[in-house]
């Protein structure tokens, strides 16, 4: 089983489960930490979901890494794991984090089960996750709320913490989402 069988067969998956909702945006390599980290799969509507894919034939290596960053911008994290790597990657992610198998069926095809449900994330990180917006979508909420005098010219970085200094943790996970939805040239 390889990362690409796992991968349709998620996207086949979450394709199907939210169908009916048009505010619905299911985006492959999300770019986390200035494109350092990708998120395999994402789902962005009320929450932002990400998908990390291991496959029979990947390995562990950069999972600590990854978990480090989903924790610091997800509202929710999933890993969907091959067989073989189960055990030692519950011990690499949070009690929080879901959990979904992947195994190869007999006409070849993946069939993902749940393992363990997940939970909203505890450690979600705000100045983390308004790093997901590129500087012309923060200058836009800033000047929306008429807060930008000043930081038209200042780097993204001081925009970004003039944005979380200004708006309410949910405000600003709302804003991120709808930005991230809107974009049309990722």
């Amino acid at each position: 089983m390889r990362d690409f069988d796992v991968r349709q067969a998620l996207t086949a998956s979450l394709k199907a489960t939210h169908a009916s909702d048009p505010g619905t945006l299911i985006r492959e390599e999300l770019g986390l930490e200035h494109g350092q980290v990708f998120v395999d799969v994402a789902v962005i509507n009320g929450e932002l979901h990400g998908y990390e894919l291991k496959s029979e034939r990947d390995t562990l290596e950069r999972l600590p890494r990854q978990v480090e960053a989903y924790s610091a911008v997800l509202d929710r994290a999933t890993l969907v794991v091959g067989a073989r790597h189960v055990q030692q990657a519950l011990g690499l992610i949070p009690a929080w984090w879901g959990v979904k198998t992947a195994t190869t069926q007999r006409d070849g095809s993946v069939r993902l089960r749940p393992l363990r449900k997940g939970r909203r994330n505890p450690q979600q990180q705000m100045s983390a996750m308004v790093r997901l917006l590129w500087r012309d979508e923060a200058l836009e909420l800033l000047e929306a709320r008429e807060a930008a005098r000043g930081l038209r010219s200042k780097p993204k970085k001081m925009l970004y913490e003039r944005l979380v200094e200004l708006l309410p943790a949910e405000a600003l996970r709302a804003e991120v989402r709808r930005l991230l939805k809107a974009r049309e040239d990722w």
